[in-house]
């Protein structure tokens, strides 16, 4: 086992391909091993330099605004009258937090990706 730190993207393709011939290694074998300590070091590399951003909420609402076929007609029970989810969607107005609770149970829009908005 020939293990360096990630430093760059050309380390960190090295990294990827050495871990698919690991990848499969059985429980407890120094290929296992190898294969753990790979996985932590492309993380770290990862999460420092490709972060992933928290989902904006109008965004989140939209999507699943697609995902169900809603309207914004459909969205008034959470966010209230049509004018105030006009506002909403077209970033004009902030989600509240009782819109937020709403959304997250009438929805099941998660909780993280609607409180970038408060």
């Amino acid at each position: 086992m020939n293990i360096k730190p990630i430093r760059n993207d050309d380390d960190l393709k090295v990294a990827f391909q050495r871990l698919e011939l690991v990848f499969q290694a059985p429980d407890g074998s120094p290929e296992a091993d190898e294969m753990e300590v790979l996985v932590t070091l492309i993380e770290a590399y990862e999460r420092k330099h490709y972060p992933i951003c928290p989902a904006d909420p109008i965004d989140a609402i939209q999507f699943r605004m697609e995902q169900q076929g809603l309207t914004p007609k459909d969205l008034e029970p959470y966010i209230g009258p049509s004018g105030r989810v006009s506002e909403v969607l077209n970033r004009k107005r902030r989600l509240s937090l009782p819109m937020i609770k709403r959304l997250h149970q009438g929805l099941h829009i998660p909780y993280e990706s609607l409180f970038g908005a408060v």
